[in-house]
């Protein structure tokens, strides 16, 4: 089972938490037992696992992320004016994947799914593919 589902950004840095709409989808698919993979098809944007309880972990990872990859440098050369994105995405990485268990994904207490935007605001996509086991 393939699903796309379609989001828009609101930032240039937005890390949009996305995991009701992942677990929605493992829901519906009846699979009790199997995989969920998650998959940015965008060279400016990623998915990540981490914290969803406390705000202030996103706060600190744009933050961080902005001062190791900042927007300028004097030696970046991509004729857009966006190789920090393509730095994040490629430090967050196009996908994650989450084992299903008995219908449900199988997140930590404190994790959650997110879109990672690097490049907004923007119209996105991402893909949830259900593997059942």
């Amino acid at each position: 089972m393939l699903i796309t589902l379609e989001l828009s950004t609101s930032k240039r840095d937005e890390l949009r938490d996305i995991t009701r709409e992942v677990a929605s989808i493992v829901t519906r698919s009846g699979v009790k037992e199997g995989l969920a993979v998650i998959y940015c098809p965008h060279t400016t944007a990623g998915i990540a696992i981490n914290e969803n309880a406390d705000p202030d972990v996103r706060h600190d990872v744009l933050m961080r992320l902005g001062e190791v990859y900042p927007w300028e440098h004097p030696k970046y050369r991509h004729a857009e004016g966006n190789t920090a994105s393509h730095l994040k995405s490629i430090t967050t990485g196009p996908s994650q994947t989450v084992i299903i268990h008995e219908g449900r994904l199988l997140l930590g207490r404190w994790q959650g799914i997110y879109f990672c935007e690097f490049d907004g605001p923007r119209s996105r996509q991402y893909h949830v593919k259900i593997y059942e086991e």
